[in-house]
């Protein structure tokens, strides 16, 4: 699992690889550490999961090329079915729809949230923390959230804001799910540009601030005398009929960039390998330029 967080003062937090510890790392310590150091001094001697383009700080051409480097050095230690279910997986994969899940607190209906994405092939999940804190429940997730790309938000009293800035800025339009607007139902929905859906709290559903700052906004009929469905069934009937829908089009290029499948690639292959820092001590000892300071 690749986790960012975006927090104040620079600080990116990780997920350190089999320990199940987050750490906390200053972006400025990053420019002062070769990326072995980075990988040994700075997370306690152990090797952590990433895709290479989560820190800006680093520039991304000397990124690209030890990525692609690694992936080249790790792939002939996976086996062929393992490198040939992360094709046919990928082929699924997409960024054309994303989940922002705004302060949840039940940690059961968002990691069973987690695990749909994962099997409807959404790459990348959002976490707005507000009031509430949101840790996987293993339980639920079943190992998915290993392939998901989680993306935290959690720097101020009020975070939804940020997501949306950040959403904005990456091409997404935003919809809201509401179960009292008739904008657009699953079925009509616009698809033609890429899509951020946002979920809230099963009580208080999404704030004032996500609803009345969506782009969108998308409900799912209902039929009965209760007020709403359960936050993961939303979410399944949701990325159900809407993956189907990109599946079956032919004008929509949803399908990840093969710069973007790379990254993925990596990600999924270093987490595919259970003694990944033995790996990295005999990758840049091959590979020594990749251990100049940036």
């Amino acid at each position: 699992m690749t986790m960012t967080r975006f927090t104040q003062g620079g600080v990116v937090r990780v997920w350190v690889s089999g320990q199940g510890k987050k750490s906390r790392v200053p972006r400025q310590m990053i420019l002062k550490f070769s990326f072995e150091q980075f990988l040994n001094t700075i997370f306690m001697k152990k090797s952590i999961v990433y895709d290479g383009r989560e820190t800006q700080d680093i520039e991304l051409q000397q990124d690209a090329a030890r990525d692609a480097a690694m992936l080249e050095f790790l792939t002939p230690f996976i086996t062929d079915e393992r490198r040939q279910r992360f094709e046919e997986i990928l082929e699924y994969r997409t960024r054309h729809i994303t989940v922002v899940l705004e302060d949840i607190f039940q940690p059961h209906n968002a990691s069973a949230v987690l695990r749909t994405c994962d099997l409807r092939g959404i790459q990348d999940i959002h976490i707005v923390e507000n009031n509430n804190h949101y840790d996987v429940n293993p339980d639920v997730v079943l190992g998915s959230t290993k392939w998901l790309n989680l993306n935290y938000y959690e720097s101020n009293a009020f975070n939804t804001p940020e997501a949306y800035e950040r959403l904005h800025e990456q091409g997404y339009k935003i919809v809201a799910t509401c179960p009292h607007r008739d904008d657009f139902t699953p079925e009509t929905l616009p698809l033609d540009q890429p899509i951020a859906l946002v979920f809230g709290t099963e009580k208080l559903g999404l704030s004032d601030y996500a609803v009345e700052h969506a782009d969108m906004h998308v409900r799912i009929p209902m039929y009965g005398f209760t007020e709403s469905y359960n936050i993961s069934v939303s979410a399944a009937l949701l990325l159900y009929s809407l993956t189907n829908r990109l599946h079956a089009s032919t004008d929509i290029d949803w399908h990840l960039t093969e710069e973007e499948r790379d990254a993925v690639r990596l990600v999924w292959t270093r987490r595919s390998l259970s003694r990944i820092r033995q790996y990295d001590r005999k990758f840049f000892q091959l590979h020594p330029e990749f251990l100049e300071d940036k």
